[in-house]
């Protein structure tokens, strides 16, 4: 694949075609993106545990499995200025450039597979993922995610990452997923990261069913 010279340039990554990138460009391209079943208006607990990570305007963060998230844009809201929105579908993150029209700029959108994708070493302060690891069933992929994600975050940076509870569904969008409570989360990382902070939320799906999710706030050692 191809990688950005620079962290904060604008560019748009593409990888190879792959299974997983295959089915969430049909999801997109199927489906409304505020109907599939994780749309929230705003990612309150998500923007909650970042403020209390001690995000400021200067803060490097990316938002991986971005998607067509509103994230994006409450961030640049609130004056953030190095954001990297990254998926493994164009077609998701085509929605939220669209939406954000010429703000798009002022983010850099990557194309990529979160377990195969190349960012510069010590590049990000903070790391946001709500519900794209729970996605990874396999040890080797959660491995490979783990790696970067380490790689990519600044020691005495953080992570916030949600997905489903223990006691969440165990399928999504037709794939299985894994399901964790926060301290199975900070199990994963527990070489480099300490758990700092947990949640758990009822997340009410636009047709109105509710999921539990679990999130944890990690710190790099």
């Amino acid at each position: 694949m191809v990688g950005c010279a620079r962290p904060i340039e604008l560019c748009l990554v593409w990888v190879m075609a792959s299974d997983r990138q295959q089915h969430w460009q049909n999801v997109y391209r199927q489906k409304d993106a505020q109907r599939v079943s994780w749309y929230r208006p705003h990612l309150e607990v998500s923007l909650d545990l970042m403020r209390q990570a001690g995000m400021d305007p200067g803060s490097r963060v990316i938002d991986v499995g971005a998607g067509a998230s509103t994230l994006i844009d409450d961030l640049l809201a609130l004056g953030l200025r190095s954001i990297v929105a990254l998926d493994v579908s164009e077609e998701s993150l085509a929605v939220t450039r669209a939406r954000l029209a010429g703000q798009a700029e002022s983010v850099q959108w990557l194309v990529a597979d979160v377990t195969s994708v190349v960012l510069p070493p010590s590049s990000i302060d903070l790391w946001h993922d709500r519900a794209a690891l729970h996605f990874l069933t396999e040890v080797q992929d959660v491995g490979k995610y783990v790696e970067v994600a380490t790689k990519a975050i600044v020691t005495g940076g953080h992570a916030v990452i949600g997905g489903f509870a223990l006691d969440g569904p165990v399928t999504c969008s037709g794939l299985p997923v894994a399901r964790r409570d926060p301290q199975d989360i900070a199990a994963l990382f527990a070489e480099r990261f300490v758990l700092v902070d947990s949640r758990q939320e009822i997340h009410r799906t636009p047709s109105g069913s509710e999921q539990s999710f679990a999130y944890a706030l990690l710190r790099r050692l």
